[in-house]
């Protein structure tokens, strides 16, 4: 790890060169978001919210990172991976799932 690695805008993690990573729409593309804010995060944290909430439901109520970290199970996945090392990656369930808020 270097001083000047990104930080992650989900975990607050370190990301190091060479680990996955990918700019989150705040707001996404299809709905709206196109050229809207952007937030680096690891590709494991990207798509743990991609797996967790729908677009629609991104666009609505989870348009911040403050909003994305109260998210039950996302608050859960940030206390979980923050735990681990910076270039930790796992397996993500595929596809948006039903919100369980």
């Amino acid at each position: 790890m270097q001083d000047t690695d990104p930080i992650c805008g989900l975990c607050h993690r370190p990301i190091p060169s060479g680990v996955p990573q990918s700019l989150h729409h705040l707001i996404p593309k299809l709905r709206g978001g196109k050229s809207g804010p952007t937030v680096l995060l690891h590709q494991i944290c990207h798509s743990e919210i991609h797996a967790t909430l729908t677009e629609a439901e991104l666009a609505r109520n989870f348009n911040t990172l403050d909003a994305l970290r109260t998210h039950p199970r996302l608050e859960k996945f940030v206390v979980r991976v923050s735990k681990r090392p910076p270039a930790f990656r796992s397996k993500i369930p595929k596809g948006p799932r039903k919100s369980k808020r």
